[in-house]
């Protein structure tokens, strides 16, 4: 690895094994490590490890203060990689303004391929994987309605994330809005020891979770309008 440039390095969801060789060589490399949480990640360095290096801070509180800061470093000599606390920096995480800088700064820019939740909730909801539409979180209260409105007619299967605590709220407005019938699954814990994927109807998956208590990191996946 040579020469200046900003790596994306996805890390495990949930299961510690799921890095890959390549992202472990990359985090082994670099400079210096941008972190969302730097503790979450000084665990992942410490299970392979890794030589806890330069390590800095870069999360949606400061982005935005530091991301030229991190742009002009790059472009005098330092390489950087970009991890989140799980998955792939920019899906749902921090990534998208300095991905953006970094193009406008004409800064090399190198995605390692790697893990997401939302592809394997996807794969085991059941439902068609041909075309789907990705949403990530809902607003929590202004747009939420409205963004809701206007998936009603959408013919592709749709897929969130939520928190644990909205999973509900979640699953009762998608009744509203989609109907009690529509087909969906909720997997919650992937990779994990406890990993729950949940399929049924809407109104299915409202009773179920109604009666649970539940943890871990949300996907829920929709089935999209069926044609007449």
């Amino acid at each position: 690895m040579t020469g200046s440039k900003l790596y994306l390095v996805p890390t495990p969801i949930g299961n510690l094994a799921d890095m890959t060789f390549r992202a472990v060589e990359v985090l082994k490399q670099v400079d210096t490590i941008l972190a969302e949480d730097t503790r979450t990640t000084q665990v992942l360095l410490k299970h392979y490890n890794i030589e806890y290096k330069r390590i800095q801070s870069f999360h949606k509180f400061n982005e935005h203060k530091i991301v030229d800061q991190i742009v002009q470093r790059i472009k005098s000599g330092e390489s950087m990689a970009l991890v989140t606390d799980a998955g792939t920096p920019g899906i749902s995480d921090p990534g998208y303004l300095l991905v953006k800088k970094c193009i406008e700064s004409q800064v090399a820019i190198e995605a390692l391929p790697g893990a997401t939740a939302f592809v394997p909730a996807l794969v085991l909801s059941g439902l068609p994987t041909d075309r789907f539409v990705f949403e990530g979180f809902l607003p929590h209260k202004k747009g939420r309605q409205k963004r809701l409105k206007q998936l009603i007619d959408e013919p592709r299967t749709m897929i969130f994330y939520e928190s644990p605590h909205r999973l509900l709220k979640a699953l009762k407005e998608f009744e509203t809005y989609f109907g009690p019938e529509r087909k969906a699954a909720v997997a919650r814990e992937l990779t994990k020891v406890f990993e729950e994927v949940k399929r049924g109807t809407l109104s299915e998956l409202y009773e179920y979770f109604s009666n649970k208590a539940v943890k871990g990191e949300i996907v829920i996946v929709v089935q999209g309008k069926p044609s007449k």
